[in-house]
């Protein structure tokens, strides 16, 4: 198994793109449960181009009746991502202060419950410290402050590549 480099800019391009709007060929989940892991995984996706077809455990989407838990939902998207070992992208969780754009952020309530996916699109340095910006859907956003949104705690998960069945690719 190969691995190929994550292309951040490709990342960054497609949150550019498709943040205030829909790609059309990718359902909109915004009506009915939110469409925020969604976009992250359409950037990730923009970034690291292979899926993984595990049935369940894996990470793809070929319509909205046929797609996976993670390309969707916060929790097995993060699950995904973190332990995945197979074909397509992995990560491991940072601390925000690491978080590079086209990572991605999520957020949780005073449940410990993660709701809301964001992509990382910038980073400023300020003589104040860092400011993060992030993109993301449900309720649409480009470059929007970190710092706007109400959470009880946050996670970034650092994509380092994706892993490819072809050997041809990533050397």
């Amino acid at each position: 198994m190969a691995i190929i480099e994550y292309d951040r800019n490709a990342v960054l391009e497609y949150a550019g793109r498709w943040a205030n709007s829909r790609n059309p060929e990718f359902y909109d989940f915004s009506g009915i449960g939110g469409d925020c892991t969604n976009f992250a995984s359409q950037c990730v996706y923009a970034g690291a181009p292979i899926m993984n077809y595990t049935p369940d455990l894996g990470w793809y989407y070929i319509s909205v009746n046929d797609r996976s838990p993670s390309w969707t939902g916060a929790s097995f998207f993060y699950n995904f991502m973190v332990n995945n070992t197979g074909p397509g992208p992995f990560g491991e969780e940072i601390p925000l202060r690491l978080a590079l754009p086209g990572d991605i952020i999520q957020l949780s309530n005073e449940n410990g419950e993660y709701y809301h996916t964001l992509v990382l699109t910038s980073v400023r340095y300020t003589i104040f410290g860092r400011r993060y910006f992030v993109s993301a859907h449900s309720r649409d956003a480009y470059q929007k402050s970190l710092a706007s949104y109400n959470y009880a705690s946050l996670r970034c998960i650092h994509i380092l590549g994706a892993r490819t069945n072809d050997l041809s690719e990533g050397n």
